[in-house]
């Protein structure tokens, strides 16, 4: 619950960021012109996502008599999930990995890597399965898409700040004072937004490991899930793809350090680890 919460008060932040940028700047024509450029990609991404990322990542339709294992476990979950049954995917590498794309609970998929299947046992694969499912449940999707759907405008926006400042807009009485504040606003609100994207990410993370394990009612395993993944990938992280997808992933497959761990659409590991040790099924 409040995870949810903080989900939807990091929206509404965004929001209002959005409109006071928009304000700002004056002129309802190019806010316009932003909203719509900015909503249509997103429209696009959001009905064909799915296929685009299962496509980059070369992931191959899985048969049931391929891995009869995972579709009982998937099928197992997903009842007391109460959702459809997701199609269900393999990405050829051995980086151990899963994800989750589709819309929502009716067009849905959850893809798992060669890799993941020969590091984990049956409890944790379980758990991992019940992560992703947990996604498709809770519609992450959809709030990770009217997220950046968002933070577009607002990056968008800030873009017409920094020319604004660096042309004058057709004002030449313009004060130093006044581009410098341009520039500074070109700077800060897309970093803002940013910062508010990777939070709402994470919650949405915290959230689907928490969901995920009372549908199993197995905290441990997918806490010793996570342990061995993100080890995983330190030792063979993906080698295509693209950063821009690690979101959908359970952990980074593209294992960032240092610096690049703030920046990172996950919490920390070891933290989502402590809440499932801690977490009272």
């Amino acid at each position: 619950m409040l995870n949810q919460i903080k989900t939807i008060l990091l929206l509404g932040i965004l929001t209002g960021i959005m409109l006071v940028v928009g304000q700002l700047i004056g002129g309802a024509q190019g806010l316009t012109i932003a909203l719509v450029i900015v909503v249509a990609m997103n429209f696009f991404s959001y009905f064909f996502s799915d296929k685009m990322v299962l496509l980059m990542y070369r992931a191959k339709l899985l048969k049931k008599s391929e891995a009869p294992e995972i579709f009982q476990i998937v099928d197992e979950v997903r009842k007391e999930a109460g959702i459809p049954m997701p199609k269900l995917y393999v990405v050829p590498t051995n980086t151990p990995n899963a994800f989750a794309t589709g819309r929502n609970p009716k067009h849905a998929a959850v893809a798992v890597t060669a890799g993941i299947v020969s590091l984990l046992n049956k409890e944790e694969l379980k758990g991992v399965l019940a992560h992703e499912l947990s996604h498709i449940k809770n519609r992450d999707i959809l709030i990770q898409t009217v997220a950046a759907t968002i933070a577009g405008v607002i990056s968008y926006l800030a873009m017409m700040f920094k020319w604004a400042a660096i042309f004058g807009g057709g004002d030449r009485d313009r004060s130093g004072s006044q581009v410098f504040g341009l520039l500074a606003l070109a700077i800060i609100t897309p970093l803002l937004a940013m910062i508010l994207q990777l939070a709402i990410s994470r919650a949405r993370e915290y959230m689907a490991d928490e969901s995920g394990a009372r549908l199993v009612k197995n905290p441990k395993a997918l806490a010793s899930a996570l342990a061995k993944l993100n080890e995983g990938v330190k030792a063979k992280p993906m080698r295509f793809g693209s950063q821009a997808t690690s979101s959908l992933f359970i952990v980074n497959p593209f294992s960032a350090n240092g610096i690049f761990n703030l920046l990172s659409t996950h919490p920390p590991v070891e933290e989502r680890i402590k809440r499932l040790n801690q977490l009272k099924i």
